[in-house]
């Protein structure tokens, strides 16, 4: 597999489709995989027709973790080098709340590690029923700590302390009850069922999904007056948008 195509990018009217093509490897992580990810994000972002993303794996499972030469990389690694290694695959986690408009994972097979973690980074994960969630790092004696911030956010103190320190994998309807999937759907329904939900998105306001996925995640953190005030803010914004604007009259019109 070339880096050129380790990473599918392909935009279907207003869906942009972000595919991680190393299915011999179970789409294990590498570092050209992660720059394709980066890329690929960035194109889609640029894209003023692209209302939703999709990221998903080739082959049997989502992404198993990183691959047997970056683990070999990491144990034989200097300071620096590793270092930059970490920073990079943070990078990407960071950019994807960044990312205008929703990122989505689709999630069939294994998520693994830092699989794992890059499904958790998404703003949504669909998941079929035959996937299954895990951080094993601590089993390599490795900690899935750039995902912890991410984790953290998404499901309880005492269920993010389990499964970061247990190693083991959950099921797609025990991430659900977790908080770290948003839909399971059935195996064999999975492409249509997630095509369908994402498809949504078209029919809604892209500048009112971008400022409430910024808000979202800018209020972390926030005191409650803050967030409040932060809100009344993009509230003010929202109003001024020709999406608003166009949506009130139209809804005033049919009154």
């Amino acid at each position: 597999m070339t880096e050129e195509n380790i990473v599918l990018y392909q935009v279907d009217g207003a869906v942009a489709r972000i595919r991680l093509n190393r299915p011999e490897k179970r789409n294990a992580l590498n570092q050209a995989l992660i720059a394709g990810l980066k890329d690929s994000l960035k194109k889609a972002n640029e894209n003023s027709a692209v209302r939703v993303i999709v990221i998903s794996g080739e082959g049997r499972d989502f992404c198993s973790g990183a691959d047997l030469a970056s683990l070999q990389q990491i144990a034989e690694g200097s300071l620096t080098e590793n270092t930059e290694d970490a920073r990079s695959l943070m990078e990407l986690f960071a950019f994807i709340r960044r990312v205008s408009v929703p990122v989505v994972a689709a999630v069939r097979g294994k998520a693994l590690a830092g699989g794992c973690g890059l499904a958790s980074a998404c703003d949504i994960v669909l998941a079929s029923a035959n996937a299954q969630f895990g951080y094993p790092e601590v089993n390599l004696g490795f900690v899935p700590a750039m995902v912890m911030a991410i984790l953290r956010r998404n499901v309880s103190e005492k269920r993010a302390f389990e499964l970061t320190t247990r190693g083991g994998q959950i099921s797609a309807e025990e991430a659900r009850q977790y908080g770290l999937v948003n839909q399971v759907f059935a195996d064999d329904d999975f492409e249509t069922e997630v095509s369908n939900y994402v498809h949504a998105f078209e029919k809604l306001s892209k500048s009112a999904i971008a400022l409430t996925k910024t808000l979202l995640y800018q209020i972390d953190g926030m005191s409650f007056q803050e967030a409040l005030e932060t809100g009344a803010d993009v509230n003010v914004i929202a109003r001024m948008t020709e999406d608003c604007k166009q949506g009130i009259a139209k809804f005033l019109k049919k009154d």
